[in-house]
């Protein structure tokens, strides 16, 4: 029987050959997706070749508000704006992984980060502009870099925050699970920390990257020691349209910016926020998920299977690579002694290095005005702590119950995240005409005012975040709750608040940090020849930014600061503290 079915195969090898499966041609999609590739590549590369020519002073200072050079300055915007992402990207692993893994190091790495969210923009802008264009005089690129690094310092706080949050509040299991198989501690971050924190990070990705567009205008648009400089950009062609009063082309700029949040959202933010439903951590399969054409697409062509495939043994150098990091087998219990005694020595350097670098400002001031000059921003600042205050406290009444209920529906997901990101996404100084024309009709103070503009920049983190802490609830949680019949103010006592407590801290400090920033812009409205002005620190700020005061502005964001770390210390930190001990999934 054997030997006659060895003979007869000789017979159909021929035709097995034949009918053998041909390789699969390429399809419609892996057409789509090579062509969008091809032309994202190419766009990019040809908007990139404006940043690095020549400038003079004069041509800084000019902005072409033709309409019809609005779609290469949205380019030249949108390249900045994910130039600015990657780096806060990079960022937020290098400095959150560093705060949550060192006990010494977070105690001064978070309150750093604190000091660094209360910093307006344009105490960065001052700073950076004048080192990027001595780094690469008469090019673009240092105005460029300077641009990208404002963006950065209104993206990154925010991002790190959030994932700083979710390394601390590591499910139990996926800890005991890292330690039980081994993992090195590279493994650990890409396969247990990354997952686990990929809901909130994308999401405060989202946010963080509408407070980008938020404080576009005085990205691009800069104002530094009475020397002016403008960048190819929306932001720069709204502030020069809202100088010089021209509401038709304020109003193209309205158009272009609601086009780039729309598009970016679609081809970027939503694909994103569908994929990453699957590191939710819950035993059963949602019945509702979040669906993206883009990601439909990507996942029907073939170039992300064989861009993975050809990328494999890069992973896996890298994998061995990271062995040298170590294994993931930190100690349970510590040696307390031997814990104090370098607790002290890194204090005792530590606070050595922050009182020196007190005392070097505290010499410069005295020489400047002397230490008077605190005297003014102190009592200012109290004005705007109050609005901050008032703003944060509004914002959670009325947008976690809206966050809730967006995130828990994967639908009204769908329709709310594109009409939430345009909001959040939106300057608020393009809407300074209407700002302008409104109060003068109402008879409507600016000083009060002021605080629903500092919404626009403020109260998106914690919306945005309450739908991350909501979406990363486990499903089978829910429904337990709806087996069990817990509804109404029940239902948000055992789960919601619980399950959403960490998402809203972070979206709390990030609010109240972003209400200060945004005073910068809120508490000055200018439109044509008119010009309202609110009792306020962020108005002293920019008054003395835009007067190129050294010593006046050094004191505004130092005193910032102190207000901005007092809060965050007396009330953000134990609050989230108790997240952590009480509240993590």
């Amino acid at each position: 029987m054997s030997f006659k079915t060895d003979s007869a195969a000789p017979r159909t090898t021929p035709r097995t050959a034949r009918t053998a499966p041909r390789r699969p041609r390429m399809s419609w999609a892996d057409v789509v997706v090579a062509a969008a590739v091809l032309v994202l590549l190419y766009v990019t590369l040809r908007v990139g070749q404006g940043t690095t020519v020549s400038f003079t002073p004069d041509q800084a200072a000019h902005v072409d508000t033709d309409p019809s050079r609005l779609p290469y300055d949205a380019a030249r915007s949108l390249l900045r704006m994910f130039a600015a992402l990657a780096a806060s990207i990079v960022f937020t692993f290098a400095y959150a992984y560093a705060a949550a893994r060192s006990r010494r190091l977070e105690r001064i790495l978070i309150p750093a980060l604190d000091i660094l969210q209360s910093v307006p923009v344009l105490g960065f802008l001052t700073v950076a502009v004048t080192g990027f264009i001595a780094l690469f005089p008469g090019s673009m690129l240092g105005l460029e870099c300077a641009a990208i690094f404002a963006i950065f310092t209104s993206q990154a706080w925010n991002m790190t925050f959030g994932f700083y949050s979710s390394l601390t509040s590591l499910p139990r299991e996926l800890d005991e699970l890292s330690r039980s198989f081994g993992f090195t501690r590279w493994m650990r971050f890409w396969k247990v920390e990354l997952p686990a924190g990929t809901i909130g990070l994308v999401w405060n990705g989202m946010m963080s990257f509408g407070g980008g567009w938020f404080f576009l205008v005085a990205s691009e648009a800069i104002s530094v020691n009475n020397q002016n400089y403008a960048l190819p950009g929306v932001g720069s062609y709204a502030g020069a349209a809202i100088a010089d009063g021209d509401l038709g082309k304020v109003g193209w700029a309205v158009l272009a910016m609601a086009v780039m949040v729309i598009g970016v959202n679609f081809l970027f933010w939503r694909p994103l926020t569908a994929w990453a439903e699957r590191f939710k951590n819950e035993q059963s399969e949602a019945s509702e998920v979040q669906k993206s054409v883009v990601l439909d697409l990507l996942r029907r062509s073939r170039w992300p299977r064989l861009t993975g495939r050809a990328l494999r043994p890069a992973g896996r150098a890298l994998n061995r690579a990271g062995r040298v990091l170590g294994i993931d087998d930190r100690p349970l219990a510590v040696d307390r002694k031997r814990q104090r005694t370098g607790d002290i020595v890194f204090a005792v350097v530590a606070g050595a290095l922050i009182l020196w670098g007190l005392a070097d400002l505290a010499g410069y001031l005295n020489a400047r005005t002397g230490l008077g000059v605190f005297g003014e921003p102190l009592l200012l600042g109290l004005v705007t702590l109050a609005r901050v205050v008032v703003l944060v406290a509004v914002a959670t009444v009325v947008w976690v119950p809206i966050g809730v209920k967006i995130g828990f529906s994967p639908k009204l997901t769908r329709i709310a995240q594109p009409a939430v990101q345009v909001l959040a996404s939106f300057p608020a100084n393009f809407l300074f005409p209407l700002a302008v024309w409104f109060f003068l009709k109402t008879g409507l103070s600016i000083d009060v005012g002021g605080i629903l503009l500092m919404a626009l920049g403020a109260q998106w983190y914690i919306l945005f975040n309450t739908i991350a802490g909501a979406m990363a609830i486990p499903t089978d949680l829910r429904e337990a709750m709806d087996d069990l019949g817990v509804h109404g103010w029940q239902r948000w006592k055992r789960l919601i608040i619980p399950g959403i407590f960490p998402a809203y801290v972070t979206g709390g400090i990030t609010a109240s940090g972003g209400a200060w920033n945004a005073s910068i812009v809120a508490e000055i409205v200018t439109f044509g020849g008119t010009t309202l002005t609110a009792t306020g620190l962020g108005a002293y700020i920019a008054q003395a930014t835009e007067a190129g005061d050294f010593p006046r502005l050094l004191a505004g964001v130092a005193v910032m600061s102190v207000y901005v770390v007092a809060l965050n210390r007396l009330v953000w930190r134990r609050l989230y503290r108790l997240a952590d001990s009480r509240y993590a999934l």
